[in-house]
């Protein structure tokens, strides 16, 4: 392999979420006819795109593997003007790779998101479904506070009860609390 592309993009994205659940992650590879040995090509190599100093950096990188984006927006937040950027994924069609960057280019937020017109499946506190519930179908319930666990690819929502959603590049992993397993079957 000599470079990345979408496919191998979602290789990426899986070696993170491994990290919590390795069942699913090794249930992925095939959908995307992809060998373990593939999964960890494609992390080395974008481990090595990362860190080389001839490498495109922040969006010039990711638009170097993930080709132009579907879609473009121009967003303000207060002063500041960004811009959002998706992209369509081979492995989850009901979920796009959405970028938002500030000025020159800055990655300042990546993370799977809803695609435009896919079924969004009802949640709750007592009704969270792992790899399908998204990062933004989350945080709105109510009583839902945010909890950044200071790792880039991770974020958690504490939920009222207990319950405490875990997502990886934006996509629920886990959902734990009182008289739940880490791991649904």
């Amino acid at each position: 392999m000599r470079g990345l592309a979408r496919r191998e993009f979602c290789l990426v994205l899986l070696r993170r979420m491994a990290d919590v659940r390795p069942d699913l992650t090794a249930a992925a590879l095939p959908r995307l006819g992809a060998t373990r040995a593939e999964a960890h090509a494609a992390h080395t190599r974008w481990q090595a795109l990362q860190h080389s100093p001839r490498a495109p950096r922040g969006l010039a990188l990711r638009v170097a593997v993930l080709g132009p984006p579907e879609e473009l927006e121009d967003r303000r937040f207060g002063d500041l003007d960004v811009q959002v950027r998706r992209w369509p994924l081979p492995l989850w069609p009901h979920l796009w790779w959405e970028m938002l960057t500030g000025p020159g280019g800055s990655v300042l937020n990546e993370h799977l998101v809803r695609a435009p017109g896919s079924r969004v499946p009802a949640a709750s506190a007592g009704r969270l479904l792992v790899w399908e519930h998204v990062l933004d179908d989350v945080v709105g319930l109510p009583g839902a506070r945010g909890v950044d666990p200071r790792v880039v690819t991770r974020w958690e929502v504490h939920l009222p009860g207990g319950v405490r959603a875990a997502f990886v590049w934006g996509l629920l992993q886990q959902v734990t609390g009182p008289g739940r397993a880490a791991f649904p079957p």
